[in-house]
């Protein structure tokens, strides 16, 4: 082990990421030039018809500003509708196609779905005046519809769109639709409300042959009539949900938003898929079991019981790429006060009895794990089992620093990563998720430079030689978003980051926190990927990580400023200058490193959690 680390937090990966971050321009795709014989498809693009076509969530024509002709689409986001305008169009298998359209205003997107390929998207940061968007696709070998949208972003203001061509070979019409999808569904509303599910009904849509409910931005069930139970929900958390219609033609786009609140609940809950019942809200703290530091060791026995989710930290490999994890417990000449094994394993299940879960935590900043090969992946999986099954733990907690994650150049699309040590993780994540079942505990621990930073620089070479850890982690967030428990996000050691509002925010107070947050919990933009969008993360799976105290590593903010932050995310008070997306009452809570930092500052951060949370 190298001492200089445990003068606090694992080191940052970003002592070099401050001001030299400069906004990178949107994403433009290229377009190719259409055959002779082909044409445009769109329906109504110039939208000289009205909305006649196109099925919107929120949107109208205008007569100025205009690109060309008398009218356009205004169309203007609000809560947590995108304000989509979409329409499907009949296309040929096989074949290239351009999709085309002259938008105005901030983070404008235009994308299609539906390609039996890879479904594209392309967008606008911020567009003053008209401005050309266009990408290209082609269409899988049983392709014969494709929808074709454009959208704005939440609480960015009205956005416009003129002429909207799709160029390329017409398609046949078939499939037994009528050549449109149906009307967005409307009149949803919530009906009984338990502590783990909504009762959800809506007004039925001509020619609609099916329905799908989508919970906070995640399609989540499909029915065929007009009314759905959504289960598995966390007892006092507040969800919102949506419903689209769909026939042969395609899938509508989605109806306004309901929000309901489930009623409060004995004990947790669960983290939905993701297992390992947790209580409403959460406090999560890292152990140094194989260290002492300055803070001292503490036992586990020693641990209050303040602590919900207890992380050892830390297993670290034999070597980078082996993938052979080991857990060494801290020794007698470091700890004169470390406890035997007997007596670790024994407090183990003295915090499982309470309700406590006991995680493994691998990595930190010397425990770098690059999992290059099938072999590698196979030997982490094994040597990880060992320690939770030798010590009776409840699931593994992965705080990959360093150079354990970094991007391939080209790999830019976070739903179908390449990069070898990103898709060998994920496969060991799904197989140990499957292998000790529902009540897994599985938590991640990343910097924001893996995370957040992937609004503005993802992937490497593309964007202008910047770091290839930037947003490494979006793929395996992604890839385990429905295992997942938790994600505390280290909002510390951190440079500068850009949050939803275009500003750079940086750390020392609560700003730093809720534009953090925010952005975890209303999902976001992924410069250089062709999904563009990083789905939102639930509530119940979200807790925001800091410092215990100043002596525990950059970043540390007084107990006010948690307290500001945990108002504005679960209240929308105490906000400050930045304006959040939402309001998340059931925010699962706050992660600290390190519980021996705090015992070393007379408990400070816990009683702040204790006192806000009771």
């Amino acid at each position: 082990m190298d001492p200089s680390r445990r003068a606090g937090r694992p080191r940052s990966v970003l002592a070099l990421f401050t001001a030299a971050l400069l906004a990178v321009p949107g994403l433009t795709a290229l377009s190719s030039a259409a055959h002779a014989a082909d044409a445009d498809l769109a329906r109504n693009g110039g939208f000289e018809s009205g909305l006649d076509g196109w099925t919107c969530t929120a949107g109208k024509t205008v007569n100025s500003p205009v690109h060309s002709g008398t009218s356009a689409l205004q169309a203007t986001p609000a809560g947590s509708d995108n304000a989509q305008c979409a329409q499907t169009v009949s296309v040929q298998p096989n074949a290239t196609y351009t999709l085309s359209a002259w938008v105005r205003g901030s983070y404008v997107y235009l994308g299609a779905n539906g390609t039996g390929t890879t479904d594209v998207s392309t967008w606008t940061q911020s567009a003053p005046d008209w401005q050309k968007l266009t990408t290209t696709f082609t269409t899988g070998a049983a392709t014969s519809k494709v929808t074709v949208y454009t959208h704005g972003w939440y609480g960015t203001g009205a956005y416009y769109a003129d002429d909207l061509t799709l160029v390329g070979p017409a398609g046949s019409g078939g499939g037994g639709g009528t050549g449109q999808a149906p009307a967005a569904p409307a009149g949803l509303k919530a009906g009984t409300v338990t502590s783990s599910s909504v009762a959800l009904s809506w007004n039925a849509v001509s020619g609609a042959t099916g329905y799908a409910v989508y919970r906070d931005g995640a399609k989540v069930q499909t029915v065929t009539g007009t009314s759905a139970t959504v289960t598995g929900l966390s007892p006092a958390t507040s969800y919102g949900f949506q419903v689209t219609a769909s026939n042969a033609s395609g899938e509508s786009a989605r109806s306004a938003t309901v929000s309901a609140t489930t009623a409060s609940g004995g004990g947790g809950g669960g983290g939905g898929t993701g297992g390992g019942a947790l209580p409403a809200h959460a406090l999560v703290g890292y152990l140094h079991a194989t260290f002492a530091n300055g803070s001292g060791y503490t036992r586990l026995a020693d641990v209050p019981d303040s602590w919900d989710v207890i992380d050892l930290a830390f297993g670290e490999p034999t070597s980078v790429t082996s993938g052979d994890i080991r857990f060494n417990r801290c020794p007698v000449s470091e700890c004169p006060n470390v406890e035997s094994d007997a007596d670790f394993k024994a407090a183990v299940k003295a915090k499982q009895a309470a309700g406590k879960k006991v995680l493994i935590s691998i990595g930190g900043a010397n425990g770098q794990v690059q999992l290059t090969s099938s072999a590698a992946r196979d030997t982490f999986v094994s040597s990880v089992s060992k320690i939770i099954d030798t010590y009776g733990l409840d699931g593994l907690d992965i705080d990959f620093e360093g150079h354990s994650l970094s991007l391939n150049a080209g790999d830019t699309d976070f739903r179908n990563p390449t990069t070898p040590v990103i898709v060998n993780l994920i496969s060991a994540l799904k197989t140990l998720k499957a292998k000790y079942g529902s009540g897994f505990v599985l938590t991640m621990a990343p910097e924001t430079f893996f995370v957040q930073n992937g609004y503005q620089f993802y992937g490497s070479g593309k964007w202008g030689g910047q770091d290839p850890r930037c947003g490494a982690y979006l793929p395996v967030i992604y890839a385990l978003r429905d295992a997942l428990t938790l994600l505390h996000v280290q909002d510390y050691n951190s440079g500068p980051i850009m949050g939803l509002d275009n500003q750079y925010h940086s750390m020392g107070g609560a700003d730093f926190h809720i534009a953090m947050t925010d952005m975890l919990l209303t999902g976001f933009p992924v410069a250089g990927d062709t999904g563009n969008v990083f789905p939102a993360l639930r509530p119940d799976q979200v807790a925001i990580g800091m410092p215990a105290s100043v002596n525990a590593g950059n970043g540390y903010v007084a107990p006010g400023e948690v307290t500001k932050a945990l108002d504005c995310l679960t209240k929308r008070t105490n906000c400050g200058s930045y304006a959040t997306h939402g309001t998340w009452p059931g925010l699962r809570g706050l992660m600290t490193w390190s519980v021996n930092w705090d015992r070393f500052s007379n408990w400070e951060f816990q009683r702040t959690f204790d006192g806000y949370f009771g």
